[in-house]
């Protein structure tokens, strides 16, 4: 088994340690884990502070990027974890998240939270891809 750091340059530093994410070689597939994404920009700064749709649709772009750097995309996922600070934005982040998903229609999990590591921050997402090895 082979696993493979992947963080991106691109991305704000870290906030501690962890990676953006792991691919994992199993047999003829590669497993591709991401930790959970918040929406601050190269810089650190939070992205569209308080807009669930706005900072969703960032998310998803990140997410791409991360899948991208271990030969994948959001068409592999499987998996995704959703995090809101409130409910009621399910509304709003559900037609960008089906927009993203439009063929891998994955299995989704949806939990409200209290908070999230940085203010101003209202959504976190998740995700687990397999791609098979070329």
């Amino acid at each position: 088994m082979k696993k493979t750091k992947i963080n991106s340059p691109s991305f704000a530093s870290r906030l501690g340690s962890y990676s953006h994410g792991y691919s994992v070689e199993m047999g003829d597939s590669v497993l591709i884990f991401t930790t959970g994404q918040i929406a601050l920009d190269a810089q650190g700064k939070v992205v569209c502070p308080g807009d669930a749709e706005k900072q969703a649709d960032f998310i998803y772009q990140a997410l791409e990027q991360i899948l991208q750097q271990a030969g994948a995309s959001l068409k592999d996922v499987v998996k995704t974890t959703v995090f809101v600070t409130n409910m009621d934005d399910f509304k709003k982040i559900s037609p960008i998240r089906n927009r993203y998903f439009q063929e891998a229609e994955p299995v989704s999990t949806l939990v409200e939270v209290s908070k999230l590591v940085k203010e101003g921050c209202v959504v976190e997402i998740e995700v687990i891809a397999v791609k098979k090895m070329s």
